[in-house]
């Protein structure tokens, strides 16, 4: 069994201890993940990107970075598991298309989006 599928055992072990499950639909999951990422970005409301990049070193701020992604994490291992989607599967998926949308020789160094990367170039 990988780490994600023992991770995911875990939170659904969790989950039915205290009768969760019947509060877990895709749409709560999915709006809860949602609410999650809001609480990760709260993070960096009204900061410099330099006083953000000091988060590694601040104990504190990271022990509250590390626990909004491990909500992201738990809400997404919740999702993955109502959808039936093997996160695992899908990342290596979503990973190879990345590589074609996004090729070592167009992309490198750009943060353009792959629409532009593929669009002719044009002359005035």
């Amino acid at each position: 069994m990988s780490e994600l599928e023992t991770l995911t055992q875990a939170v659904l072990k969790f989950r039915d201890a205290r009768n969760w499950r019947q509060f877990h639909s895709l749409r709560n999951l999915i709006v809860s993940l949602s609410l999650e990422a809001a609480e990760l970005l709260e993070l960096t409301q009204w900061k410099r990107d330099d006083d953000i990049d000091a988060i590694a070193d601040d104990p504190a701020a990271l022990a509250a970075l590390g626990e909004e992604c491990a909500d992201i994490l738990l809400y997404l291992l919740l999702i993955a598991d109502k959808a039936g989607i093997d996160l695992a599967q899908a990342a290596q998926e979503k990973l190879a298309k990345n590589e074609e949308k996004y090729p070592v020789d167009k992309s490198y160094g750009s943060s353009a989006k792959y629409t532009a990367l593929h669009s002719p170039a044009t002359s005035e």
